[in-house]
């Protein structure tokens, strides 16, 4: 989970943006890396497959303080979407300490938003996480689209926990820091409590 860097006094918490193949995680990161002030985030470093690409990048967010006179780095990845690389997926998971889950909206790609939320459960099981007890937020992405279905017929399906969601468009950046704050705060409130 959570790595403290004493010397550095810094904490260092993953948050794994997960969904299926093209939803927009990678959207989502490469909008927050392009919008964060330079001094403030790592370098973006690409895994890219054939099909699919996983990023990773760290940043310090200015505004959400210190715990304890540390200050707190997140380091963000995404998943790749595709059903054939699991055990990649499985691999990004190994000390979670937040998700974002980066549903479709596009009524064509209601299938796939399922199928991936069960294999989020899968995998985090296997690590002995669940999503009732990790810190985790929905995104609705793609609101911008003609054919996105409307949240209310989402939420039942994708949400019956009722967690924090957000309509986004990663594309424009339409609610995509509010879901990475959202979480980030539900981290930073787990850590306390735990620590």
């Amino acid at each position: 989970m959570t790595f403290i860097n004493y010397a550095a006094k810094e904490i260092n918490c993953k948050i794994v943006y997960y969904g299926p193949g093209l939803c927009g995680k990678t959207t989502n990161l490469q909008y927050i890396y392009n919008k964060t002030a330079p001094e403030a985030k790592g370098k973006m470093i690409s895994l890219a497959t054939e099909t699919d690409r996983t990023l990773f990048f760290d940043f310090l967010p200015l505004d959400l303080g210190t715990i304890r006179g540390f200050t707190t780095r997140f380091h963000l990845y995404t998943v790749p979407g595709q059903v054939f690389y699991d055990a990649s997926r499985k691999l990004i998971l190994k000390g979670v300490d937040g998700v974002i889950f980066v549903a479709d909206s596009q009524l064509e790609r209601l299938e796939a938003n399922q199928e991936s939320l069960d294999n989020l459960r899968t995998n985090l099981a296997e690590h002995g996480y669940s999503l009732e007890k990790i810190p985790y937020v929905i995104q609705y992405n793609k609101r911008d689209l003609p054919n996105a279905l409307p949240v209310e017929e989402l939420r039942p399906i994708l949400n019956p926990t009722n967690v924090l969601d957000f309509e986004a468009s990663a594309r424009t950046g339409q609610g995509v820091f509010e879901t990475l704050k959202a979480v980030s705060k539900l981290v930073l409130t787990e850590l306390k409590r735990g620590g």
